[in-house]
């Protein structure tokens, strides 16, 4: 059996579609297994998950040191754990060009908007501020610009006249956790 490829997952929070992708890596037919989550959050809820799955974690607060220095620890925890792809989960902090440089084509991340439209925050609700007829999810290569890299797929959802950017969002995040699996699978055999 060839091996499978090893991803790491940058988390911030809750970790969802960071557990959508450990949930999809236990098929046994799935090219990549999740070999470390990582958070710049030592108490994000995502960690616990992880290691609850098995997954090995690491956790390291930026507070206090410079962006290098931070970005060395979380490069050479990925490093030692041989990841191949950093997959972006709700991971709230924006990667420095070198760090992005130094992973060159092999970082992704979900972003709730239809890029490239409402790239950063507060998609949901500029979308709906803007009369859009529809929302949905990008799955995306990581660029040194913010939300700016090949669009890999999208999931789009309707944006309902009740809608609210929370109600919204719910709808959105069902399309992520189908889509971000899916995609990074497709990603890592190319």
């Amino acid at each position: 059996m060839l091996a499978k490829h090893r991803v790491g997952v940058l988390i911030s929070g809750r970790g969802s579609n960071m557990a959508a992708l450990v949930a999809e890596a236990q098929d046994a037919d799935c090219p990549y297994e999740v070999v470390l989550v990582a958070s710049d959050k030592p108490d994000a809820a995502g960690l616990a998950f992880a290691a609850e799955q098995g997954v090995a974690t690491f956790a390291y607060s930026p507070k206090g040191i410079s962006k290098a220095e931070y970005e060395a620890a979380i490069d050479g925890a990925l490093r030692a754990a041989g990841v191949e792809t950093i997959a972006l989960a709700g991971y709230m902090r924006l990667l420095s060009g070198d760090f992005v440089a130094k992973w060159r084509d092999r970082i992704v991340n979900i972003h709730p908007s239809l890029l490239p439209a409402y790239k950063g925050l507060d998609t949901h609700a500029r979308a709906i501020a803007a009369g859009d007829a529809e929302a949905g999810c990008s799955v995306h290569v990581v660029t040194e610009e913010l939300d700016a890299g090949s669009v890999l797929a999208q999931a789009r959802v309707p944006i309902l006249p009740d809608d609210t950017a929370d109600t919204l969002a719910a709808r959105v995040l069902v399309e992520e956790h189908r889509l971000y699996p899916q995609t990074l699978a497709e990603f890592v055999t190319r």
